[in-house]
C-alpha cells in the first residue's frame, strides 16, 4: 500500500480510501497497482468479511491522472496496451473479489472513477455527486471499464453515456442503476453502516459466492446446465458446516454463530 491508498481495518470490515485528494483521487500506476495488491490481499484475508471503496478530499475519483494521460499520449501502442491491461486487471480483481463491496460515493466520479463504482456490489451515493463517461470528449472510448458499465446500467443507456459523455447526477445514477441508494450527505455514512450490518448477517461464504453465482446465471444459456450447476451450489451449500449452522439457528431461533461474533 502507498501513500496513494489508505486501508483501515474495523473487525470484518475493511474501507478502502483513494488518497490524492488535491487530484481528485485520479488515477495514476501506482495507485492502480497498489489497490490492485491490497484487494488481492483482502481475497486471501479471512478476517476480512467487506469492504468499502471511498475517496478523501472533494470527490470519489476523477478517473485517469492527467500527467499520467500526458505519458500514455507520449508512450507506444505496446505500452498502452499493458498499461490498460493493468487498469483491466485492477477493475476485474474488485468485480470478482468473494467479498461483498460498498462504494461510498460522497462526490463526483468520472471515467475510471465510474469503473470502480460500477465494479462494487452495493453503491450509495449523496445527492451532489456527478457522474460522467467524458472518454468520446478526447476522442476515446471507457473501453476497459465497459463490461462492468454496461452490466450495471444496460447497453442502451450504456450507448448513450458512452457517446455523448455528458455529466449526469446522483438522481439519474439511481434511475439507470448506477447507484443503489442516494443518502443525503450528513446521512452517507448511517447508510453505508446499515449495508455493512446487513452483509454481516449472512453467512460469509454464502456471502462470498453470491456475486459468482449472479454472474454465473447472467452469463449461461444453457439451461440444463444451469439447473445442474445450481443445484450442486445449493447442495453443496446446504451440507457445509455453514449451511448447516444457518439452518440449525434458524430452526432454534437464534442467531448463527457468524452474526454473534458480530
Amino acid at each position: 500500500m502507498t501513500d496513494s491508498l489508505i486501508g483501515e481495518q474495523s473487525g470484518a470490515v475493511l474501507r478502502l480510501r483513494l488518497n490524492r485528494p488535491a487530484l481528485h483521487n485520479a488515477f495514476d500506476a501506482a495507485l492502480i497497482a497498489s489497490l490492485a495488491e491490497t484487494l488481492r490481499d483482502a481475497a486471501n484475508d479471512g478476517s476480512v468479511r467487506v469492504v468499502v471503496l471511498e475517496g478523501a478530499g472533494p470527490s470519489f475519483s476523477a478517473g485517469a491522472d492527467l500527467n499520467w494521460m500526458r505519458a500514455m499520449a507520449a508512450a507506444s501502442e505496446a505500452e498502452n496496451r499493458d498499461d490498460a491491461l493493468a487498469l483491466a486487471r485492477l477493475m476485474r480483481t474488485l468485480d470478482e473479489l468473494p467479498k461483498p463491496t460498498v462504494a461510498r460515493v460522497h462526490g463526483a466520479a468520472f471515467g475510471g472513477g465510474v469503473g470502480l463504482v460500477a465494479c462494487c456490489d452495493i453503491a450509495i451515493g449523496v445527492p451532489e455527486a456527478k457522474f460522467g463517461l467524458t472518454e468520446s470528449k478526447l476522442g476515446l472510448l471507457p473501453a476497459v471499464i465497459s463490461p462492468y458499465v454496461i452490466a450495471a446500467i444496460g447497453a442502451r443507456q450504456a450507448r448513450r453515456w458512452f457517446a455523448s459523455a455528458e455529466m449526469f447526477d446522483a438522481a439519474e445514477a439511481l434511475r439507470i442503476g448506477l447507484l443503489h441508494q442516494v443518502a443525503p450527505a450528513d446521512q452517507l455514512d448511517d447508510a453505508v453502516n446499515r449495508q455493512i450490518a446487513l452483509l454481516l448477517k449472512a453467512g460469509p461464504v454464502a456471502a462470498a459466492s453470491a456475486k459468482q453465482l449472479v454472474s454465473q446465471v447472467a452469463q449461461r444459456t444453457d439451461r440444463d446446465a444451469l439447473d445442474a450447476g445450481n443445484a450442486a451450489l445449493i447442495a453443496r451449500l446446504r451440507a457445509s458446516p455453514e449451511g448447516q449452522e444457518g439452518l440449525a439457528a434458524f430452526l432454534e431461533k437464534r442467531s448463527p454463530a457468524w452474526a454473534a461474533k458480530e
